[in-house]
């Protein structure tokens, strides 16, 4: 059902009948699923988008069975299974994270998924997005409570750990972590963040082996003004066949200049 109702909201959208196109058959449709979303109560844009993709890629995939060829893996004959679906083709990206034991310097890599990156904001005056993807992807220390098992020392030890994208998605989405606890209390960022409109080079946390174009252009903002209960949302969105920039506010649509685009209310970025 959700599915179905934002099929007719895209062919609203592109059919050019209506000055603006209500998303509210979409978010009846989801709502029945996800209780949590109704119009009554003030929610998380990201929690939101994740939760549409879920939903998306549950009602869109196929499974196929995939052989490993490993004939030393006994288990390996029997196949594995992968979901895929139009979203993961989309913006499904891979992780790897390299754990070295600072006793014995083994390293081992897991692998991880994602569909959205959660990038801290390092620094409360002005800073780039360049800037929170150096703070994602340094590396870090494991150390008291968060140390590793070491199989081959066989106790725990402190851990380095370095993270690098081993596969970029098609469509790459940036949640900036805007709202964060402060002791008891959770507050919001205002930090002006500088992004690039176009040529947005990951190569410098990808391996090289598996990204060789990672350069991204800006196809989408969602931006949030107000407070942690009280807030407004609303989006830039760049025109695929003109190339020109639109303001989305509830339902006024107006064209702005690529310079409006770059603002500090920005909280999800769409590459």
């Amino acid at each position: 059902e959700s599915v179905t109702a934002l099929g007719c909201l895209m062919s609203n959208m592109w059919l050019g009948e209506f000055n603006c196109v209500s998303p509210e058959g979409f978010h009846s449709a989801l709502e029945k699923r996800y209780p949590t979303f109704s119009r009554r109560t003030q929610q998380d844009a990201q929690e939101f988008l994740i939760c549409v993709l879920n939903e998306l890629h549950e009602a869109l995939k196929k499974v196929r069975a995939q052989t490993k060829r490993c004939v030393t893996d006994a288990k390996a004959s029997r196949g594995t299974v992968s979901e895929t679906s139009i979203i993961t083709q989309l913006f499904e990206g891979q992780l790897s994270y390299d754990i070295t034991c600072l006793e014995c310097k083994t390293t081992t890599d897991r692998p991880e998924s994602f569909t959205v990156l959660s990038l801290p904001i390092p620094s409360k005056r002005p800073c780039s997005l360049q800037d929170c993807l150096k703070c994602f992807f340094q590396q870090d220390t494991l150390t008291w409570n968060n140390q590793i098992h070491c199989s081959c020392c066989g106790t725990k030890q402190d851990a380095a750990v370095k993270c690098t994208i081993t596969k970029a998605p098609q469509i790459i989405i940036f949640h900036l972590k805007r709202f964060e606890w402060q002791g008891k209390h959770k507050r919001k960022l205002s930090t002006e963040i500088c992004y690039p409109l176009s040529s947005l080079d990951l190569s410098p946390y990808s391996s090289p082996f598996c990204c060789q174009d990672t350069e991204y252009s800006l196809c989408a903002v969602v931006n949030h003004s107000g407070f942690l209960d009280d807030g407004h949302y609303t989006a830039f969105c760049k025109h695929s066949v003109t190339k020109n920039w639109y303001s989305f506010d509830d339902a006024l649509i107006t064209k702005i200049p690529n310079s409006s685009v770059q603002t500090d209310k920005a909280y999800l970025l769409f590459y």
